[in-house]
């Protein structure tokens, strides 16, 4: 049997090493020991692995290794990521990496002052960790250089694309330097992020350590057919009950709207036990929520799936999925933030049968059918529904919007002839002229032109 490599067969220097073994780490993940050298040696990258496999540390450790000490203002290395909450993260991992390194890191996003940003950023920094809008907002404004920029690292690439930010990193694409090595990191490959790589990207080496779709087999994964919201919400209530098992518990909705109905319900069963975050939220409130469930102060968080990506939190017990998602790769994400760094996660999905086809989508992606439970006899079968749940009724004879053959009324007449408006378009200048043999308005020099023809 192979014996697997510990980071003492990297080629990493001693501050690194001492890192390390402050944070108790020995070997390397898959994709921090196969990505090592061909960041290293300066090479274009694609990395594809699923959520949890250590992929900050994967470019950071090489990175880390030769960047060398300088006094320059202008940062020399650039990392984008699509959510506030992942600069926080990536910045808090690599201030951890670099513990006995002299280095200069910055994150920066949205939300936030900008000045505030811009001040930091005039001090100097090394490595600057951005979201794509507030970065191209700095660009802009001449305060932050990137002509230095020698590493770009785009993580999360595919959930960038999905969140829309495609032409705020061709915008980025076009201030850097072109002489820079590119290096970027994803769970899925799709047709749009293989694009940007075609168009972007000189000879990358692709490293795939798991084939996007492939399950995460430490995880155990149930669901169950659940009629409606509020049956959801009892059925929620009934599993958190158990507070030894449901320890610290990760459950994702659809909707911001949806998460803000089913924080109030949860708020109401368990007082000061939940927490929320989602894009409406302040970034000091969401920075807040995710340290309280981190810390182990909230043991339920309720976010959507833009917040998906954005968590690295350890031992969280289960995620549950309060609706089903209608992408499967979000699926995939989701489940993905229970079960992290090789331990055993749980995941549990509501479906309604509205979802039922989301299901579908899910298994024949995991080429995977996912356990169905019975609904314990404990929970309540609500028949009362919400808004989006209720049919819609089509009203043929609504008086507010009459149709086009419907029968007048008894005060309903025919306008008088006189009343009666043509529009006339762009005609209408010859309609008086024809009419009247003189123009309208008095000094048309065209019009005395004409008729001296």
């Amino acid at each position: 049997m192979e014996q697997q490599p510990t980071f003492q067969d990297l080629n990493l220097n001693t501050p690194l090493y001492n890192a390390l073994g402050d944070l108790g780490f020995e070997r390397p993940t898959p994709i921090q020991s196969q990505a090592f050298n061909v960041v290293a040696s300066g090479k274009d990258m694609v990395g594809i692995a699923q959520t949890g496999t250590g992929k900050t540390f994967a470019y950071m450790l090489p990175i880390l290794r030769h960047l060398k000490f300088s006094k320059q203002e202008n940062p020399r290395i650039l990392i984008l990521v699509p959510t506030r909450e992942l600069v926080v993260q990536v910045v808090d991992e690599i201030e951890k990496l670099a513990a006995y390194i002299n280095v200069r890191v910055l994150g920066v996003y949205g939300g936030t002052n900008i000045n505030t940003q811009k001040q930091a950023v005039a001090q100097g920094q090394d490595i600057i960790v951005a979201t794509p809008g507030r970065l191209f907002d700095l660009a802009v404004s001449h305060v932050l250089q990137l002509k230095s920029i020698q590493k770009l690292v785009i993580d999360e690439v595919d959930v960038m694309l999905d969140l829309g930010f495609r032409h705020q990193l061709l915008n980025i694409f076009d201030v850097l330097p072109e002489r820079r090595q590119n290096i970027m990191f994803s769970a899925t490959m799709t047709d749009d992020v293989d694009a940007l790589i075609s168009d972007f990207f000189i000879k990358p080496e692709r490293i795939t350590i798991a084939v996007s779709g492939t399950p995460l087999h430490n995880i155990h994964q149930e669901r169950y057919d659940v009629p409606n919201f509020y049956t959801k919400v009892n059925l929620l209530d009934h599993l958190l009950r158990d507070k030894e098992s449901y320890h610290k518990v990760l459950v994702f909705v659809a909707f911001k709207k949806m998460a803000d109905l089913l924080f109030e319900s949860v708020e109401a069963l368990y007082p000061s036990e939940a927490c929320i975050i989602h894009s409406n939220k302040t970034q000091n409130y969401r920075l807040r929520s995710i340290e309280q469930f981190r810390a182990g102060e909230n043991r339920i968080l309720i976010a959507t799936d833009v917040m998906a990506r954005g968590l690295d939190i350890e031992n969280v017990s289960h995620v549950i999925n309060f609706d089903t998602p209608n992408y499967p790769e979000n699926y995939m994400h989701r489940i993905g933030r229970t079960g992290r760094a090789e331990q055993q996660g749980h995941s549990i999905t509501f479906s309604t049968e509205k979802e039922q086809p989301f299901i579908e989508l899910i298994e024949a992606y995991m080429h995977e059918e996912i356990e169905v439970l019975e609904i314990p006899e404990a929970v309540e079968i609500s028949k009362e529904l919400i808004a989006e749940e209720r049919p819609q009724i089509k009203e043929r004879n609504n008086p507010i919007k009459p149709g086009k053959h419907d029968s007048d009324g008894e005060a309903y007449h025919e306008k008088k002839e006189k009343n009666r408006k043509e529009n006339l378009g762009g005609s209408y200048k010859a309609k008086i002229e024809a009419k009247y043999k003189k123009p309208k308005t008095r000094g048309d020099k065209n019009y005395n032109k004409r008729n001296k023809r």
